[in-house]
Parts: C-alpha cells; sequence; structure tokens
C-alpha cells in the first residue's frame, strides 16, 4: 500500500499556491485587451509591458513553487506580487468580494503564500 507521509498540508499548499498561477497567466494571454483595460485603468504605463511583466512573473512564480526552489523567498514574492495586484483590484473595483471583481482572491492567495513562506525552515 502507497504511503502518503510525505504529503503534507505545507506541500499542498505550496502546489495550489503555485498551480493558481497558471490561469492566472493564461488569462493575461488569453484575454488580452481585458488585461490591458485592467493595466490602463489602474494607471500602469505602458500597460502591454505591465502584461507582459505580469505573465513571466507569474509563470517563474508557479514554477519555482510547484518544484520548491528558493521556496521561502519566493513564497515571500508572491505574497508581496499578490499583496500589490489586490491594491491595483481595490483601485480599478473598489470592491472586496472575489465574485464581483474585488480584492478578496488575490489577497487570500497572498496570505496562503506568506504561510508556505513562514513554514518553510
Amino acid at each position: 500500500m502507497a504511503s502518503f507521509h510525505l504529503v503534507t498540508p505545507n506541500l499542498v499548499l505550496r502546489f495550489i499556491c503555485g498551480f493558481f498561477f497558471i490561469p492566472h497567466s493564461i488569462g493575461k494571454f488569453s484575454a488580452r485587451e481585458a488585461s490591458l483595460s485592467f493595466f490602463r485603468t489602474a494607471g500602469m504605463k505602458p500597460a502591454e509591458a505591465w502584461r507582459w511583466a505580469a505573465m513571466i512573473i507569474e509563470i517563474i512564480l508557479a514554477i519555482l513553487l510547484i518544484l520548491g526552489v528558493y521556496l521561502n523567498i519566493v513564497a515571500w514574492i508572491a505574497c508581496v506580487y499578490l499583496l500589490i495586484a489586490g491594491v491595483a483590484v481595490i483601485k480599478v473595483t473598489k470592491k472586496w468580494l472575489w465574485h464581483i471583481g474585488g480584492c478578496e482572491y488575490p489577497i487570500f492567495w497572498a496570505i496562503c503564500c506568506a504561510v508556505v513562506a513562514a513554514s518553510t525552515p
């Protein structure tokens, strides 16, 4: 019988934090105009450069979190990145609840990344 003692809650949370960056990044590529509009409304100029930077950062964070490379540093960077994203969402939507476009989701995700970072030796 297989043993699952290596699957810890921290490992599961780390994978979730990493994997969630993948659709987040794909959305910036597949919904180009919507993401450009968001960056413009948030006051980030030039919007196209910010879109590309965000996609690249998210792909790198996803890979490093999933693989557990430089985990402590990467998880803190992800936390800060997501807090900045949460502030940008507040600036654009002025809403908290995620299901109506608010910042609740990136803030929660940032907290999860902070937990991963804080629990990494």
